[in-house]
């Protein structure tokens, strides 16, 4: 039997932020039990709801030096949904309402995480033969395992995986303050190793260190050996490109399950659908207050309102998007400029404009189910999973070719009939404007196809199973 033991930040149930957490929650349970003990090691956070707290069992504590100061390190277990959580507790770094706060900090409390995480496996007698590193909060664990933890046997032979969720995010201070908290030599800070562009860079570590990389899709491991998508660290990655691969991020299908889904209006099939999945439309239509027709397009966009995820082309050209052919339907927060965009327009056309600037997983389902299209022209997408949960609803995708929406959108082809959705290439606000008018003229005028496109859209299979069996192929190899 392999053991593999993941090392995150966050996971679901426990502490979100971010899709990093769905992964984290969501792929253990998929690996064959029979041939793989998966189990998951993140921070005991006070801010975990107290209930799931309650829950935890005490395992054991020890006391650890990290620089010059011993730390106490608690361990507590959990199972849940058929996989082991350990939670790593130490009140002083893990207080506070939220998991991450000012970098300065975070580079410190991640630097104890990483150390306490390897240092408590001994202690709790778990030896995996794989540890699997997410992000950079977790990127100085490849370099302590090869350094502090290369004596004595116990560590021996283990291998490690670092998969990049957003290079964008790369855990970076001041080389200086780092040596003194990691207690690492100065040996480790040199360009090929810790140090970037006169900083230390905890991702960095862990790429250079790990005995493979993985990015949560095909297309953004290729786009981050670019200069455009390589945030800096393009050298590194061409560097290691041998040992480097994409794995699509999968979706929880329980969860988003338009057949069982508990949050929306009516729920619905790859077999009825064309019946019931207007239902939903007509009630959300009612809930946020704008026309209740069934036959104008609706589009649909929920998301972080910020410039990664393209909202600078829809201001560009929304008066078009907004056409008297069109409804728009937006949920989420972010940059105050898109949020005041999207409630003047909301003010100016009331009856087919919705904006909720909040965030709600309820109205998110809803939206999902109700729509007609989905938006989403992002300037870089490293998987996405908004693209995903509009498939698995019949709504259709209008993205941008980046990352992992290229991999998991096909283009609509009329001559061909294949294709489960729009794309356009360019980050061009004109070119998405066309692509959006193709995708109207295809629902309005040609719909035949566009229902048989939606069928395709709900047959794909993005679950995790499919993830599971290529990251359970890439432990093989290991």
């Amino acid at each position: 039997m392999k053991k593999v033991l993941f090392v995150a930040s966050e996971s679901v149930p426990f502490i979100k932020t971010g899709g990093l957490a769905d992964v984290v929650g969501s792929l253990p349970k998929y690996f064959d039990k029979e041939n793989y003990d998966v189990r998951v090691m993140i921070p005991k956070y006070m801010c975990i709801p107290e209930d799931i707290r309650y829950k935890m069992t005490y395992r054991t504590h020890f006391y650890m030096n990290l620089a010059w100061r011993s730390q106490y390190v608690g361990i507590m277990e959990m199972e849940y949904d058929g996989v082991i959580f350990y939670f790593i507790d130490n009140e002083y770094y893990f207080s506070g309402w939220s998991p991450y706060g000012n970098i300065y900090e975070d580079i410190e409390k991640f630097a104890f995480f990483c150390k306490a995480a390897l240092s408590a496996l001994p202690v709790i007698g778990f030896r995996p033969d794989i540890i699997h590193c997410h992000d950079w909060q977790t990127g100085l664990l490849p370099v302590y395992i090869k350094d502090t933890f290369a004596q004595g046997d116990f560590f021996r032979g283990i291998k490690t995986i670092m998969t990049i969720h957003n290079l964008k995010f790369q855990g970076i201070w001041d080389m200086k303050t780092v040596r003194d908290i990691s207690g690492l030599s100065s040996y480790y800070f040199a360009p090929d190793k810790l140090e970037a562009y006169g900083d230390a860079n905890y991702l960095k570590g862990g790429i250079v260190y790990a005995d493979y990389v993985t990015t949560v899709s095909e297309t953004y491991a290729q786009e981050i050996k670019t200069d455009f998508y390589g945030e800096g660290l393009q050298g590194i990655i061409n560097a290691k490109s041998n040992r480097l691969m994409g794995i699509v991020n999968g979706l929880d299908y329980n969860e988003y399950n338009p057949e069982t889904d508990k949050y929306i209006y009516n729920r619905f099939n790859i077999r009825n659908w064309r019946k019931e999945k207007i239902k939903n439309k007509l009630e959300l239509q009612k809930e946020l207050g704008i026309e209740q027709t069934k036959d104008k397009m609706m589009i649909g966009i929920v998301s972080r309102l910020t410039d990664q995820k393209g909202f600078d082309l829809i201001d560009y050209v929304i008066e078009e998007i907004c056409a008297p052919d069109v409804q728009l339907v937006v949920l989420g927060t972010g940059t105050p400029k898109y949020e005041n965009l999207f409630r003047h327009y909301e003010w100016k056309y009331h009856d087919r404009v919705s904006s909720s600037i909040y965030y709600s997983n309820e109205r998110s389902h809803k939206i999902y189910a109700a729509c007609d299209a989905f938006l989403m022209p992002s300037l870089f997408e490293p998987c996405g999973l908004s693209q995903l949960m509009s498939l698995r609803y019949g709504t259709i995708p209008i993205v941008r070719e980046t990352g992992g929406l290229k991999d998991t959108v096909v283009p609509f082809n009329e001559y061909e009939s294949s294709g489960t959705g729009f794309s356009f290439k360019n980050y061009n606000a004109h070119e998405m404007l066309d692509t959006i008018r193709y995708a109207k003229h295809i629902y309005y005028n040609k719909r035949h196809d566009w229902n048989k496109m939606v069928d395709r859209a709900m047959s794909t299979d993005f679950s995790w199973k499919r993830s599971a069996q290529k990251y359970q192929s890439l432990y093989d190899s290991l």
